[in-house]
């Protein structure tokens, strides 16, 4: 048996790991490489292996650095069934759609800068027909099944409790010997906002475990509340906007349903609360289809209102003229737009029209992969060019990293500890190397044999 690892391997996206025996190859995850344009011209380079070779793939979740080349791979060849939670079929969906038409777009822009160099149009990544074609492959599985992946494979799903739907996938992998593999996913941490806590796994003999957080804590879990509710009554004091870039998936729903309690509680004053970002409404009608993924405490909010993710002040903006709008408003505001990182998307353009103005605040809610326009605002840069224009950073700049989706060190090293015995060997994947090698010395010194990979490295087990 071989595992392979072709991204997220000294880096956080790009996630796609191959695991194959002499009969068959499986793919976990073909996601998007995200970060500066470098990272990202990866996404148009052909694959490091044969999409045809391979007989079957597991999802572990829908985000785009997880999911976001699926049509590609398609469009390459691949027909074999893609395995995953129903909530994630459904997100992926709103993801990849969403990813087709951002490519296609940039692909115009790009275009035209070629056609005036000389050089040769470049078709999108993918389009719709791919990402309609993919979906076809699509098999729902539950939590707790094991399901036969193919001749000699068997998965079984527990809850990552990272985003709706996420999963840690068990391999049981018959070849001259019985395996335990597993891949982690993402990991998310403990008492999330909306979802359950990840589900321990007991048994394996290689473990694939992420590192996001690999060499950091998470503030407490009670200081979100207090600085989400600081930062929206200054702002709000101040008579400004409130930008929030925000994923779409987890992110966006968890803000909307924090910010609505605060008003019914008073803890915050009403005002309007835009979600300007059509993708997030669309992940949000997902959300709403699948109450049963939800931990306790928004089930119980559930019984007395229907919708967790409404309340009287709160305007989704469908069109790019409604969104226009909101930077004419003159009164306190905030404003929920994609996307988290602001490479794309509508918050591009808020906060062009809004850093320049010292009452008004961008608050940062989800990592910023490295060399994205969110990093560099999250850094301190004063001055910055974006839609082509160079503006002045004088709005306020906040972040609160206890909404993260991932678990910090701790919650790894929990997660990991379940394990009895412990795993022959564990690959640290799924962050940058800097966080990825302080992981591996704590399992080390924790008593696990482990190791970074490389992209590209593979590992006979």
């Amino acid at each position: 048996m071989e595992i392979q690892f072709f991204g997220a391997a000294k880096e956080v996206t790009g996630s796609c790991h191959s695991l194959s025996t002499k009969e068959e190859k499986i793919l976990i995850d073909c996601g998007f490489f995200q970060g500066g344009k470098d990272m990202e011209r990866l996404n148009y380079e052909n694959f490091n292996f044969n999409p045809k070779d391979y007989d079957a793939m597991i999802l572990t979740h829908a985000h785009l650095d997880h999911c976001g080349r699926i049509p590609k791979l398609v469009s390459q060849g691949f027909r074999g069934k893609i395995f995953a939670t129903a909530a994630t079929k459904d997100l992926a969906l709103v993801i990849m759609l969403d990813a087709a038409k951002i490519a296609a777009e940039d692909t115009m822009h790009e275009n035209k800068r070629r056609a005036r160099e000389g050089l040769p149009a470049r078709k999108p990544i993918y389009n719709d027909t791919d990402v309609r074609a993919a979906m076809k492959l699509f098999v729902t599985v539950t939590y707790g099944e094991e399901v036969k992946i193919s001749k000699n494979i068997i998965a079984k799903f527990y809850d990552a409790g990272h985003i709706l739907g996420a999963a840690c996938v068990q391999l049981k992998v018959d070849e001259k010997k019985k395996s335990l593999v597993v891949f982690s996913g993402d990991l998310g941490q403990a008492d999330a906002v909306l979802v359950k806590n990840a589900q321990p796994i007991e048994k394996a003999d290689y473990v694939a475990i992420e590192s996001t957080y690999g060499d950091r804590l998470h503030p407490p879990i009670d200081q979100r509340q207090k600085e989400l509710v600081r930062i929206i009554n200054e702002t709000h004091k101040k008579g400004g906007k409130l930008l929030i870039p925000s994923f779409a998936i987890e992110r966006a729903q968890e803000i909307i349903y924090c910010i609505g309690n605060y008003m019914r509680d008073g803890l915050i004053p009403k005002m309007k609360v835009y979600l300007d970002s059509p993708m997030a409404m669309r992940a949000t009608e997902v959300f709403s289809k699948y109450p049963e993924y939800y931990n306790k405490e928004v089930q119980e909010s559930i019984k007395t209102r229907k919708d967790p993710f409404d309340f009287p002040s709160l305007i989704k903006t469908q069109s790019v003229e409604e969104s226009k709008e909101i930077n004419y408003l003159k009164e306190p505001c905030i404003v929920i737009a994609g996307n988290g990182m602001c490479t794309a998307g509508r918050i591009k353009h808020h906060i062009r029209n809004s850093i320049g103005n010292k009452n008004n605040t961008l608050l940062f809610v989800g990592y910023q992969v490295e060399g994205t326009l969110g990093y560099w605002l999250k850094k301190g840069e004063k001055k910055i060019k974006l839609l082509g224009v160079q503006v002045d950073v004088k709005a306020k700049i906040e972040a609160i990293d206890s909404f993260s989706a991932h678990a910090d060190y701790k919650g790894l090293m929990k997660w990991i500890e379940n394990y009895k015995p412990k795993p022959k060997k564990v690959f640290v994947i799924h962050g940058d190397e800097e966080q990825s090698e302080a992981f591996s010395k704590r399992l080390e010194k924790a008593g696990f044999k482990s190791c970074v990979p490389s992209i590209g490295d593979k590992f006979e087990i």
